[in-house]
This record gives structure tokens, C-alpha cells and sequence, in this order.
């Protein structure tokens, strides 16, 4: 298959380094010269979108490849927008990812905005190998809040997938939203605004994973020990005739693949700046790996 964008990541005399960047439009790759400290081993690579955003009926093919013992970093420069459709027209975006033995991956964009109408879908594959290490954010908001637009995409889809060397599935995850049934998408969010979705897997991040896995349960329990959160936010009501407060972020994890070594986060939150304080909470200690805290 055709990509319209290929970046190969590996060891140049001891560092991580480009040795492969290719794209074409409507597809653009930045690779700063360095991001953080001098010491850092690790390269930032931006991703961006020719007119701002993703046009309906685009489809977008890259590939990366992370080589043993080097560390990258997959981001955007800001949220991705996806325009209008025309008629069924379908906007599709596909990342194929390896990442080789010691290496680590951090996938760390901003969140995926659609505009009213819009119908988007995007697949992730990622190839590891036992010592490999993973980072995935993937996560969307309800549109346009300025225009009034909320949930009125028509189709929003998300596919991950995460392959062992040997092709067994490790694991595989899907998000779909469209227009239509019984309920409309507003009626089914029950006035959240922003899904997301952290994966972390492999040795480079062990006690990341882990922290993160303690840290939601603490918040979690927190709050159901609490029934009276901040008064922002819908209200339900209580037998009492009191107003019980839907929390402004729920959160939740669970392990996955053998020995328990990967670890997936899903959060729901009333606020995208609420999902951006808790990315930077959550993986702050990354810094030492990336050169400098995600989402600062």
C-alpha cells in the first residue's frame, strides 16, 4: 500500500536519530532539532495537516518505525480538526507503527475535534516486541463548543490495535459513534464532552504504568466516597430532593496481556482542559524519557 508519510527512528552513534522522513501532501512531518535537555535521547516528531485540518474524503497512510534502543515521540500541534463531509463521504487517517526491542514509542496528540457532520475514521496498528514500550493518548471531544456544535459529527471511529512480533493480537480496542438509533450521541454522553483513552505497556514505562493504575484507583475512590462534587456540571436528583453532582472526570483502569503488562486507562471528562491536566498529572515522571512533560 501507497503511505503518504514514512519516519524512521533509530541508534546513530549511541543517540536516537531521523535516518528516513518522507511525506506528501496533505500530509506534513516537523522534527525539531531538539526537544529538552542535550542529554535526552529522544525525537519529537510533529504531524500536521495541510489546511488546518483533515477535508472530507481524505485519506491518510503514514508509517513509523522505532528501532532497538531508540525513543520517539508521535504528537500534533494542536487538536485535529475534521471539516464537514459531503454527503457519505468518509475522512480516514491509518498509523502503522514497529517498535523494536528496548525502543519506546510515546503517540501523545491532541484530541480530535469533528465538526457538525462529519464522518472520520482512524485505525492504529502497532507491532511490538517483548521489550518494546508503548505510550498511547487517543482521545476526542464533542465538536465545536464555539458554534454550538455538540456531538453533531455523523460517524466517529477509532481503532487500536497492538500485534505481538510473532502476529498474535495483544490488544485490540474499538470506539464508534454515529448518528441515528434510538438515542442521539448528545443523549448517550449524558453531558460529558471528551472520551479518552491511555495505553502504557512494556518495561521503559513499568512504573509509570503502575503509578497511573494506583492513582486512578485513589481518585476514583475518592470520589464515590464523596457524593457531593464540585457544583459545575449536570445535577441529578437525590430521594432527598438535594442535587447529587455527576463528577467532572470519571476514570477507570484494568491490565491486559500476560504477566498483567500493559495497562489501559478510559476517561470520560465535562472538559477537554480537565483530560489536560490529568494527561499531565498522570504522566509528568516521562520527562526523564522525553526531555520534556507531555502536554505542558
Amino acid at each position: 500500500m501507497e503511505v503518504d508519510g514514512a519516519v524512521v527512528v533509530e541508534k546513530v552513534a549511541g543517540k536516537s536519530a531521523v535516518t528516513r522522513c518522507f511525506s506528501k501532501y496533505p500530509l506534513k512531518f516537523i522534527i525539531p532539532r531538539k526537544v529538552g535537555p542535550s542529554k535526552t535521547d529522544c525525537i519529537w516528531i510533529y504531524t500536521l495537516n495541510y489546511g488546518g485540518g483533515i477535508v472530507s474524503g481524505d485519506s491518510i497512510s503514514c508509517e513509523l518505525t522505532v528501532k532497538d534502543g531508540s525513543n520517539a515521540v508521535l504528537t500534533t500541534q494542536a487538536s485535529t480538526k475534521v471539516y464537514k463531509s459531503r454527503g457519505e463521504e468518509l475522512s480516514e487517517q491509518l498509523l502503522e507503527a514497529r517498535i523494536g526491542s528496548d525502543a519506546l514509542l510515546a503517540v501523545l496528540p491532541d484530541p480530535v475535534t469533528c465538526f457538525a457532520t462529519a464522518r472520520y475514521a482512524q485505525k492504529q496498528v502497532f507491532r511490538v516486541g517483548s521489550g518494546s514500550s508503548l505510550v498511547l493518548v487517543d482521545w476526542f471531544t464533542s465538536g465545536r463548543h464555539g458554534s454550538g456544535e455538540i456531538w453533531e459529527f455523523d460517524l466517529f471511529k477509532s481503532t487500536n490495535q497492538i500485534f505481538l512480533e510473532d502476529g498474535h493480537p495483544l490488544f485490540f480496542d474499538t470506539v464508534l459513534l454515529e448518528r441515528g438509533g434510538i438515542n442521539t450521541i448528545i443523549e448517550r454522553m449524558h453531558g460529558y464532552q471528551v472520551i479518552a483513552m491511555v495505553v502504557i505497556l512494556g518495561p521503559k514505562v513499568k512504573n509509570i504504568r503502575d503509578q497511573v493504575r494506583e492513582n486512578v484507583k485513589m481518585i476514583m475512590g475518592e470520589q464515590l466516597h464523596s457524593p457531593f462534587t464540585s457544583a459545575r456540571g449536570p445535577q441529578m436528583k437525590m430521594n432527598s430532593n438535594r442535587l447529587l453532582t455527576k463528577p467532572e472526570i470519571i476514570a477507570s483502569s484494568s491490565v491486559f496481556g500476560p504477566m498483567g503488562i500493559g495497562t489501559v486507562v478510559r476517561i470520560a471528562a465535562m472538559e477537554t482542559e480537565t483530560v489536560y491536566r490529568f494527561l499531565q498529572q498522570q504522566l509528568a515522571s516521562m520527562e526523564t524519557l522525553l526531555g520534556v512533560p507531555p502536554y505542558k
